[in-house]
């Protein structure tokens, strides 16, 4: 799945965003993909891209001698870079949008999929954002947020969840989050006072001990911080979700943690024990990391189904058929994101091809020993 195009930018000296089309006479979108060398229907327009090679002095914004626009759909969003990168910032088709609020963290996870960069790109998102917000359709039925940690936006976090709650208010909100800014009652209260019932915040828990959890996310009392988190997003009657990634850290005392989190965070919505991803800093740390899933069904089991049986709200991502128990079948979704999926020729002659939620395309590089057609 592509998400990234480049070319050779024409007078663009700030990010342009905007809904892409194929077609002159919409006037529901912002930048025009054209073919032609030239056309007086670019006027009106932010933008214009182009495959082919323009020479062009007009006052009109352009990136030409892009290798390939296919990807995109029309009504998708974009923002054009002033150095001529053309990022997809929404796909109208796809069910799997999300805003990346910031690259920034203030943990370090292990197995980080994006590492983050010490870097301020507050404005940068914030704009980007602010723009692109009201341009998403309004029956856009869920969208993610991401970081980087999203809550490092300060202010700016709050006025982009407030105006997505009044641009898009029929719309699910899934923001992941390490929760530890909300150890900080102000912070948790103020999202509580948008009182967003489509919103849910997504924080990672990875053991029922401090220095397990502290350790796998690199940074000291984060066990602490993201508990007192948790605690005082409920107080402000917040949608929580608790996340598991599993590895060999995090495996040793899952159990525990399941036990943990019933006796003593009950209130939250949902938990999701989640495969691991082959992607930024597992690469580095694999030895810490890997365990074959195989090998952790016996305590998976027992997690979930403790967890289940107490009626909690139990999912399993990330995860491959042929790789879990029978008995944890119904707990498995098709999680992964569709720009990062993907199935093996094995999976192919697979009867529950359908039904499994295959990998990661990194899982290339690392998988189980144990896949297999069922």
């Amino acid at each position: 799945m592509i998400l990234k195009a480049k070319g050779r930018q024409f007078d663009i000296t700030t990010p342009i965003i905007g809904r892409v089309t194929r077609h002159p006479e919409n006037n529901n979108s912002e930048i025009l993909i054209s073919p032609d060398r030239f056309s007086r229907d670019w006027y009106g327009f932010k933008a214009v891209l182009s495959e082919i090679e323009l020479y062009t002095s007009l006052e009109i914004p352009v990136v030409h001698s892009i290798k390939n626009l296919d990807h995109l759909e029309e009504g998708d969003i974009v923002i054009i870079n002033t150095d001529g990168v053309v990022n997809t910032i929404y796909r109208i088709n796809s069910n799997h949008n999300f805003l990346l609020f910031t690259e920034r963290c203030n943990s370090n996870c292990l197995m980080c999929s994006q590492p983050p960069k010490d870097k301020d790109d507050t404005d940068y998102f914030f704009n980007q954002y602010s723009q692109a917000i009201p341009l998403i359709p309004k029956d856009c039925f869920e969208i993610g947020i991401t970081g980087g940690e999203p809550t490092l936006l300060g202010n700016r976090f709050l006025k982009l969840l407030n105006q997505m709650k009044e641009e898009l208010p029929e719309t699910e909100i899934h923001c992941l989050t390490n929760g530890r800014s909300f150890a900080w009652e102000n912070a948790a209260r103020k999202v509580g006072e948008m009182d967003n019932k489509r919103l849910m915040l997504a924080i990672p828990l990875y053991a029922d001990v401090y220095h397990i959890h502290d350790y796998v996310v690199q940074a000291k009392d984060a066990f602490n911080q993201t508990i007192q988190g948790i605690y005082n997003l409920a107080k402000y009657n917040q949608r929580i979700e608790i996340r598991i990634v599993l590895h060999k850290l995090t495996i040793q005392r899952l159990v525990k943690l399941a036990k943990f989190i019933y006796k003593n965070l009950p209130f939250v919505e949902h938990i999701a024990f989640m495969g691991l991803e082959h992607e930024g800093y597992t690469a580095y740390n694999i030895e810490k990391l890997w365990i074959d899933p195989v090998e952790y069904q016996l305590e998976l089991t027992q997690a979930v189904t403790y967890l289940a049986d107490f009626g909690m709200n139990v999912s399993i991502y990330n995860a491959q058929l042929c790789t879990l128990p029978e008995s944890l079948w119904r707990y498995s979704r098709k999680s992964i994101s569709d720009w990062k999926n993907i199935y093996f020729d094995e999976c192919n002659k697979c009867n529950l091809l359908d039904e499994c939620g295959g990998m990661f395309a990194s899982g290339i590089k690392k998988h189980s020993n144990f896949i297999k057609a069922l």
